[in-house]
């Protein structure tokens, strides 16, 4: 990063990162293991990357970008396995939607008040985004955690997908 970073550049570089990082736990894998829960965890790895999902699209893609979206947060949390091909195509659409709309946040708006009030109390955009990070980073440890528990693996080899 250069002097000239931005926190609309920098923002997109932690997320880029992180979605690239959800992109190869979900590679990494099997279809039975993504929906499956032990005792003690409430949610499968598959319900983890469905919910991150709705999350990063209604906060970041429509409320930030404008992108059409939907969201059906019972759907997050209470989906029959979705197919590999939709979860791979939702994820990978993620990772150039969520740091493109960032990148073109004008500097202006990160002070501004984002529009909902999501945890009980005004926050800037700047604020937001950076809880919405911490948010992802928790659940892509979940997801990473849940993964070696289910196959016995270990940690994913660092790089790119």
């Amino acid at each position: 990063m250069t002097a000239a970073t931005t926190t609309s550049t920098e923002l997109a570089f932690l997320f880029r990162r992180h979605l690239a990082r959800l992109e190869r736990q979900l590679d990494a894998i099997d279809d039975a293991r993504l929906w499956e829960v032990r005792p003690g965890v409430t949610n499968s790895a598959g319900h983890l990357l469905l919910h991150l999902n709705g999350n990063l699209r209604e906060y970041i893609g429509r409320q930030m970008g404008g992108v059409p979206y939907v969201r059906d947060r019972a759907r997050e949390f209470g989906a029959t396995p979705v197919p590999r091909a939709e979860m791979t195509a939702a994820i990978a659409e993620l990772v150039s939607l969520v740091p493109g709309v960032l990148e073109r946040t004008p500097a202006s708006r990160w002070d501004e008040t984002f529009p909902e009030d999501v945890l009980g109390e005004p926050l800037t955009h700047r604020h937001f985004v950076m809880h919405l990070f911490g948010h992802l980073h928790y659940h892509l440890g979940q997801i990473d955690y849940l993964r070696r528990v289910l196959t016995g693996d270990g940690a994913l080899a660092p790089g790119k997908k």
